[in-house]
């Protein structure tokens, strides 16, 4: 567990509003612990060889579509993978892909995640157009 390189590889991988909001709504029930998530996710598996960051984020999607129920953390990771440079299209067809596997409503709730990811990405993105 690596609290430095999970620092580091939470800061490639996620926008401040995805991080802090996480953040701080885990700190305030269990201080301490984002920093223990940080460290354990980010500084342990992450660093890990063999994978790259796009084919972990395709695990994060398909994984967190079957547990269901989790649908804050798979807007932030369909956030991830948009600022890691996958399209809304190859977003689209994971969940697509999925829905055979994990069913119709798993899937359905994937897609609802991305597209409020989708949804946020256009305000950020219009918000920063007018602030430009």
């Amino acid at each position: 567990m690596d609290v430095t390189a999970g620092e580091r590889t939470l800061r490639l991988l996620q926008d401040q509003e995805t991080t802090s909001g996480w953040r701080a709504s885990v700190d305030a029930v269990a201080p301490g612990m984002d920093q223990w998530i940080v460290g354990a996710l980010f500084g342990g598996p992450y660093q890990r060889p063999g994978l790259s960051l796009r084919d972990r984020q395709l695990i994060n999607l398909g994984a967190l579509t079957a547990m269901g129920g989790v649908e804050p953390q798979l807007v932030g990771h369909v956030r991830t993978c948009l600022r890691i440079g996958m399209t809304r299209q190859e977003v689209g067809e994971v969940f697509a892909h999925l829905t055979p596997y994990v069913g119709t409503p798993r899937a359905l709730a994937g897609m609802r995640a991305a597209a409020q990811a989708f949804e946020d990405a256009n305000a950020t993105h219009e918000a920063a157009r007018h602030d430009g």
